[in-house]
């Protein structure tokens, strides 16, 4: 086995991951129902789905070519901006109040701190 061949491997093992996911993140996009569960599925699924599309090329570009930095910068700008954006769209939709409200914080001074109970 060449180094090209094992290069072959993982570019299809990459290819197939990417479209399982990519595919997964799509149908849970179109089958649920309100926007704070619609949001699960192309910031998680969808976002590993196109990294493993991209990291395909990338090895692509590194087997069969001089390689390139574009791709690999790009999974890092998708993997950096995906959960700042799930992050405001699930504030929005909280504040537009088109889904359920989450719990109150419990009445405990530990609760999301570093403070340890005595």
């Amino acid at each position: 086995m060449t180094a090209t061949s094992i290069g072959e491997f993982a570019i299809i093992a990459c290819l197939l991951f990417g479209a399982l996911f990519s595919v997964v993140g799509a149908i849970g996009l179109v089958k649920f129902d309100n926007p704070m569960t619609r949001l699960h599925a192309p910031t998680k699924v969808g976002t590993l789905g196109v990294g493993s599309l991209l990291l395909a090329a990338v090895l692509h570009a590194w087997v069969y070519g001089d390689g390139s930095m574009h791709q690999l910068l790009i999974v890092v700008f998708l993997f950096v901006t995906a959960p700042i954006s799930a992050n405001f769209i699930a504030k929005v939709s909280i504040h537009h109040k088109t889904c359920e409200t989450p719990p109150p914080p419990a009445k405990d001074k530990t609760w999301a701190t570093l403070d340890t109970p005595e």
